[in-house]
């Protein structure tokens, strides 16, 4: 299978857009986020083994405009004042590197920035564990859980990125976006 597409790196990022329109405020978000300018395709919550996690300035320059970009993306929309909107990515890395980890996306409303990143690393780590054999309790925090995953030496690192904004006080359209975004490079 030498000819299978399997991204070799991955950057991530995050973008708020507003505008009257709502698809244009996706459009400014992306813009923000440096993805604009990408046919994306959205995919699921696989992380390659062997991927390298690259900056998001190391990662655009990999790029080229109009290419098919693939990505797992959460955004989230609203044209209510004051209301917080987010959207967030969470990473949970094997601690055996030729294992795949996992990548979880969250979008919604009312969450803060922190309890965002916790929650969609939980996600992640949590589905990295059940693929490894935890059983979980899921009453316990996650902090908890995450101690008994490093204790039992299986997710060896989480990380996340999210985006949040308040709904514009005029009541344009407010979206945010955030992204783990693959990149394939010629080998």
């Amino acid at each position: 299978m030498s000819n299978a597409f399997v991204p070799s790196e991955v950057f991530f990022t995050k973008g708020v857009g507003k505008h009257k329109r709502k698809l244009q405020s996706f459009e400014e978000a992306l813009r923000d986020a440096g993805i604009a300018g990408f046919n994306l395709v959205r995919v699921s919550s696989i992380y390659p083994p062997g991927c390298k996690i690259v900056s998001r300035a190391k990662g655009l320059t990999k790029l080229r405009p109009g290419q098919i970009v693939f990505c797992i993306m959460a955004d989230s929309q609203t044209d209510e004042p004051n209301r917080l909107a987010c959207a967030g990515i969470g990473l949970a890395l094997p601690a055996e590197k030729s294992k795949h980890g996992y990548i979880a996306e969250h979008h919604g409303y009312g969450m803060r920035q922190s309890v965002c990143a916790d929650y969609v690393e939980d996600m992640a780590a949590t589905m990295l564990a059940t693929t490894q054999g935890i059983t979980l309790e899921p009453d316990k925090a996650y902090n908890e859980r995450k101690e008994i995953y490093q204790a039992q030496g299986l997710v060896v690192k989480t990380r996340a990125i999210v985006q949040t904004a308040e709904g514009d006080k005029a009541g344009l359209w407010t979206t945010v976006v955030a992204a783990a975004v693959f990149v394939q490079t010629a080998e």
